[in-house]
C-alpha cells in the first residue's frame, strides 16, 4: 500500500474502511437493480459524504462511460469547488480503470482508497465482454500527471469480490 509519490501511508483508518464499505453496498444495490456490482462514493476532509454513485453502464438508459467512479466525478463537480475536491477522497468498490482515473484526475480529487485490485477483478471476469478489463493500475496513470493523487489500496477485496460471484458468467 503505496502512494504514486511522497511517503508511505501507515494503512486505513477506521473511517476509510467505514466508507469502504459503502462502497462495497453500492456495489451490492447497482447488482440488484441489474447492473455491473460498483460503487462509489466522494467524502470531503471533514467526513461528510458528497456523493454516492453506483455503475450505469448497462441498457437501456446506460453508457459505457457510466462507471461508478465517473458518475461520482460528474456529480461532485457540479457541486463542490476544486479545492474543496484537492482534499476529498473517492472510495471505491474497484480499483478505478483508466478511464475513472482521467476523471478523478482531471476532477481534482485527491485522494482515492479502492477495495478489488483490477488484476483480482480480472480473474473474476475473465475476458467478459462487458468488462474488458485494461491491465493498468491506477497508481501508473495517476504518476503521469502533473500533480500528486494518495492512493490507498487494494482493501477488503473478499468482501468487495462478494458482489460479482455468479455475476459475470
Amino acid at each position: 500500500m503505496t502512494t504514486t509519490s511522497g511517503p508511505v501511508e501507515v494503512g486505513p483508518t477506521e473511517t476509510d474502511l467505514l466508507h469502504l464499505r459503502r462502497a462495497i453496498a453500492l456495489a451490492v444495490q447497482a447488482r440488484a437493480a441489474g447492473q455491473h456490482p460498483f460503487g462509489a462514493l466522494v467524502v470531503d476532509e471533514s467526513g461528510e459524504v458528497l456523493v454516492e454513485a453506483e455503475n450505469h453502464c448497462r441498457p437501456p438508459e446506460g453508457d459505457p462511460t457510466q462507471h461508478a467512479e465517473t458518475v461520482a466525478v460528474r456529480r461532485v463537480a457540479r457541486m463542490a469547488s476544486r479545492e474543496r475536491l484537492a482534499r476529498a477522497t473517492l472510495y471505491t468498490s474497484a480499483e478505478p480503470c483508466a478511464m475513472c482515473a482521467g476523471a478523478i484526475y482531471w476532477g481534482n480529487i485527491g485522494r482515492v482508497v479502492y477495495a478489488l485490485s483490477e488484476s483480482k477483478l480480472f480473474e473474476i471476469t475473465g475476458a467478459n465482454a462487458e468488462n474488458p478489463t485494461l491491465s493498468l493500475p491506477c497508481r501508473e496513470v495517476f504518476a503521469r500527471g502533473q500533480r500528486r493523487i494518495e492512493v490507498l489500496g487494494p482493501l477488503l477485496e473478499e468482501e468487495s469480490a462478494k458482489p460479482h460471484e455468479g455475476f459475470w458468467r
